[in-house]
């Protein structure tokens, strides 16, 4: 006859229940408080997808729990993005940005995005203003509970500007006019060209020429060249896509 041996539940050690506590408390503090300066210390580097579970189960009523979110190493231009495309909804963080801001531009920009996403959801996406009347409720709805800070734009210039290391300039009347100046700075090594849609304006109304001023691979004596670079070096340049964007693609500035 065979005996039976009831398995005993192992007792979690001290520093388990230790570390249970303390995820606690920073769930409670992400709740409650999720720019807490202790968090920058204790958390400064988050997981994003754990964030989202919070997040959503808090604040968006367990309606996101399809809706996929990720870090992105391409997106230089603005710190996330929210995108539908059919019925699939995404959300993508810029590593490249956020990575040099604090733990809190993280949080503001997720919280951001994920407000996007609840209206895409709901179907109440209809604001002729991408940040208009339905998503300034809930942005306000959120910053007062949560103690968050959560703006219609965030601009990273500086970040954004880091991310621009190919620099061309053209050599046309353009390059005296602001606010560009004639430079066009890029995250890639891809020229001016005329699959851009501002090209063939350019191209009607200076008619110049681009040519790399400022790349990591460009000779220091290549790079001295454009001793005029001091005007406008400040001046975040890439041409605006704006117009060719996606009325659904709600992007962070």
């Amino acid at each position: 006859m065979e005996k039976k041996v009831q398995g005993k539940k192992r007792q979690k050690t001290k520093k388990e229940l230790e570390e249970e506590q303390r995820a606690l408390a920073l769930n409670q503090a992400y709740i409650h408080n999720v720019l807490s300066e202790e968090l920058e210390l204790a958390d400064p580097t988050p997981d994003i997808q754990l964030l989202f579970d919070l997040f959503n189960k808090e604040f968006f009523y367990g309606s996101l729990k399809f809706i996929s979110v990720k870090w992105s190493k391409r997106m230089t231009l603005c710190a996330g993005i929210c995108r539908m495309k059919g019925m699939a909804i995404s959300i993508g963080l810029s590593q490249p940005l956020l990575s040099l801001r604090k733990r809190s531009d993280t949080i503001n920009t997720l919280l951001h995005e994920m407000i996007h996403a609840y209206l895409f959801v709901t179907r109440n996406y209809f604001d002729r203003d991408d940040h208009g009347d339905e998503f300034k409720k809930h942005m306000r709805r959120i910053n007062q509970s949560a103690n968050a800070h959560i703006t219609i734009y965030h601009t990273f210039h500086d970040e954004v500007d880091s991310c621009r290391k190919y620099w061309w300039r053209c050599d046309g009347p353009c390059r005296d006019k602001p606010p560009y100046f004639g430079y066009v700075k890029r995250a890639m090594n891809r020229p001016p060209q005329a699959a851009d849609w501002w090209f063939a304006e350019h191209q009607r109304t200076c008619g110049g020429h681009y040519h790399l001023v400022k790349s990591p691979n460009l000779p220091n004596k290549a790079k001295s060249k454009d001793k005029s670079s001091d005007k406008s070096s400040d001046t975040s340049s890439d041409k605006p896509t704006t117009s060719n964007n996606k009325k659904k693609d709600k992007d962070t500035k």
